[in-house]
């Protein structure tokens, strides 16, 4: 059976459509591993990566920079991790730089945040960058349900002893549903108000006494003493004030 030349045409084209897509999967995949731009090595310790693997993207100022090429246990408390980084960067990488584990949203994969460093800092020489352990969600976890649990506990505890102050229960639930309680309290106030009136008429009484008293011959001599003390303070006063303003036109 030969075949057409519209067969023929038909099979290039789909030829070469996959060989499209599969140069630019290729150019893809090489773009994010950073396969077609230069490159350099880093490194960074830690006790525990989290469920980092090797692939997975590095980020710097929350852009992907590079790649994780190699984790290796170095030994029963140490992780390596080998980070391959686009030469681009190289220059904002200093001896102080810290490199963390994060996740990539809430469910995403692990991945590799670099820090800066401080300005500073010099340049990093020796190809290692601090790592910084990620959190133990196992221990977050288990704290979060401790505190849960104590809440539970707590709240049902003030719930009981509510009930039991609403049911006239206990010393306190006795006094706050007595009625002989709400009595006594009002007739507190009341004697407090009382009180404060028998004081507003006391200091009127004795306003109206020492009236009285400025005019009764027995302190009569003593007011007229007081008073002509008073103008005679007043007199030294504006002949002081006077002596000052002929002083300054002078």
């Amino acid at each position: 059976m030969k075949t057409s030349g519209s067969q023929k045409i038909k099979t290039g084209f789909f030829v070469l459509a996959a060989l499209a897509v599969l140069c630019l999967t290729i150019f893809l995949i090489g773009k994010q591993k950073s396969l077609f731009t230069n490159t350099f090595s880093v490194y960074a310790n830690f006790k525990n990566v989290a469920g980092l693997q090797s692939g997975n993207l590095v980020r710097f100022a929350g852009i992907n920079v590079g790649t994780v090429r190699d984790i290796t246990i170095t030994n029963d408390s140490t992780v390596r991790v080998d980070i391959v980084l686009q030469t681009r960067i190289k220059p904002y990488i200093k001896s102080d730089s810290r490199a963390s584990i994060a996740s990539d949203g809430l469910m995403g994969d692990k991945l590799v945040q670099i820090g800066p460093g401080s300005d500073s800092a010099k340049l990093l020489k020796d190809n290692q960058v601090t790592g910084v352990d990620p959190m133990d969600m196992d221990k977050v976890m288990k704290k979060i349900s401790n505190i849960a649990t104590n809440a539970e506990v707590i709240t049902s505890n003030l719930g009981d002893i509510v009930g039991k102050i609403n049911a006239g229960k206990g010393s306190l639930g006795s006094l706050l549903n007595s009625d002989h309680f709400e009595k006594s309290i009002e007739s507190t106030m009341s004697s407090a108000n009382q009180t404060v009136q028998n004081i507003g008429k006391a200091a009127a009484g004795a306003s109206d006494n020492m009236e009285a008293a400025k005019h009764s011959f027995l302190f009569k001599g003593y007011f007229k003493k007081k008073e002509k003390q008073r103008v005679q303070d007043s007199t030294r006063v504006a002949d002081s004030l006077a002596n000052v303003k002929g002083k300054k036109k002078g």
